[in-house]
């Protein structure tokens, strides 16, 4: 009962902070169920974390909006696999802003072909690049997110490639983010923020500005 009640709570605060409307709440609702009826078949998540989807995956992608800059007009999710976070993003930002746009990279046809499924059923503004992100285009993104892809020092190649030169990069980390930014630190200069994940207590969220590859004027 007692962990009922701190999903609830943790339920209300994030999505209360992300001001989701009832209709928003509801299409989440529904990627919700359609992310876990076809991650049998294309592996879109863990299935050990499927009794756990809402809280693991669609309110630890929404959490994102909470620290991302007001002015997003372009949001770029590396690897976005099953949309996670980059679908919820969309979902979340469609009634807020007609302006916004989502680019979705990734390489997998499989999840590709959801991706654009799902940026189909719920009217999306987004754009999906079924491509190696070494290889697509440049998003030249105002954000750019990625989401259990890579360690941060390979991670930040693909970033450094899809992000403005004022842009915002938001990487969720797990408990051993220190020593992937040490490592990161060998190859990058970066301004970093740490902050603390609403939904894991081990967990964080990078909040990175000012990327450049050392060697290179900053």
């Amino acid at each position: 009962m007692i962990e009922l009640r701190m999903q609830i709570d943790l339920h209300n605060e994030v999505l209360e902070r992300a001001n989701v409307s009832r209709e928003t709440l509801e299409d989440l609702k529904a990627f919700a169920a359609e992310l876990e009826k076809w991650s049998s078949s294309i592996n879109l998540v863990a299935p050990n974390s499927l009794q756990n989807l809402w809280n693991r995956h669609i309110l630890d992608s929404a959490q994102l909006k909470l620290v991302a800059p007001i002015a997003k007009e372009v949001w770029c999710d590396l690897g976005s696999g099953g949309g996670l976070p980059g679908l919820v993003i969309a979902i979340l930002q469609r009634e807020v802003s007609a302006s916004f746009r989502m680019i979705l990279i990734e390489s997998d046809a499989r999840k590709a072909a959801f991706l654009k499924m799902m940026t189909s059923r719920f009217e999306l503004n987004a754009t999906v690049v079924r491509s190696r992100i070494d290889e697509a285009p440049s998003a030249s993104a105002d954000v750019v997110s990625a989401r259990a892809l890579a360690p941060l020092e390979p991670l930040l190649k693909g970033v450094y490639r899809h992000i403005r030169g004022d842009g915002v990069a938001l990487l969720p980390k797990g408990r051993n983010f220190q020593a992937e930014v040490e490592q990161a630190r060998c190859s990058w200069h970066f301004d970093l923020e740490v902050l603390e994940s609403l939904i894991d207590a081990e967990s964080r969220i990078l909040r990175l500005k000012n990327i450049q590859p050392k060697g290179m004027p900053i």
